[in-house]
């Protein structure tokens, strides 16, 4: 595929770019809510806001004042508010995270785009959503979901195994049962959506086999996005851009030292060279 980045224009500001509403974080998984947020912001949105706990929050201020933070119980102030939702990364599967998908799935348009990661699929998979909420229904046109294999496991309702043994095909039947964008990550992760169009991207190493990547993907997917992008090109951009940031970075650093906080600064390096 030509990989096109959004266009950028003179003539604008941090409106022109999107907004992202992150979802994101829990007290023991603070770190999922900087990632997933700047990641976002790297890749070029205008604004993220990261909704979380008031620790996870205190957390994250400390470390970026680029990031505008929202209670969780203001959540609903947002969720129309934005070009696109992310929700997952390290949220938990308790209660109080059940609740804050169910508000998402209840009260977005149809037209918010909505990035299903991490914690939020467990949810799914554990609570029986696809029950209660029919995914084939127009309200929920613009899903992504991107699942590790464990994850698509859980969604499919099958052992892992099978799922390793046939990647594109779980991608697809995750596509068919939930109406989504599908981007199963693996060495070389697999995107499919329902009309049918499929991509195995090329970029990546085991450099990047550490907890957090993911979050970094998962921004980075929401933040083209909030740019204007449809959703299965995003998808497929914001995939093979996470991947070279891992190429660019494994060179400099080694196969064992890259932190997922390596991959977020070599986002410029990856978009400079898809541009040239």
């Amino acid at each position: 595929m030509e990989y096109k980045l959004p266009q950028r224009t003179e003539n604008s500001n941090k409106s022109t770019y999107g907004k992202v509403l992150n979802i994101a974080g829990s007290d023991y998984m603070r770190g999922a809510g900087y990632l997933s947020s700047i990641s976002a912001l790297k890749i070029g949105c205008g604004y993220c806001f990261l909704c979380s706990t008031e620790k996870v929050i205190n957390s994250v201020s400390v470390l970026t004042p680029s990031v505008v933070f929202l209670q969780q119980n203001r959540v609903c102030e947002q969720i129309n508010n934005v070009d696109v939702i992310e929700i997952g990364c390290g949220l938990g599967t308790d209660m109080n995270a059940v609740k804050m998908f169910s508000k998402v799935l209840d009260n977005a348009y149809t037209s918010t785009p909505i990035v299903v990661d991490a914690d939020a699929l467990n949810i799914l998979a554990q609570n029986d959503f696809d029950q209660i909420y029919d995914f084939t229904n127009k309200k929920f046109e613009k899903l992504v979901f991107t699942p590790h294999p464990k994850e698509a496991s859980r969604l499919l309702g099958i052992e892992l195994e099978q799922v390793l043994n046939n990647i594109e095909q779980s991608a697809r039947d995750i596509t068919k049962k939930f109406n989504c964008v599908t981007v199963l990550k693996m060495h070389r992760t697999y995107i499919c959506a329902p009309d049918g169009r499929e991509y195995t991207n090329t970029t990546g190493n085991n450099a990047m086999a550490k907890a957090g990547s993911g979050d970094v993907l998962t921004g980075m997917i929401s933040g083209l996005i909030a740019q204007g992008m449809e959703i299965f090109e995003a998808s497929c951009l914001g995939v093979y851009l996470h991947g070279l940031c891992g190429d660019l970075a494994k060179e400099k650093l080694t196969q064992y030292s890259v932190l997922p906080e390596d991959l977020i600064s070599f986002i410029p390096d990856a978009i400079k060279f898809v541009q040239n």
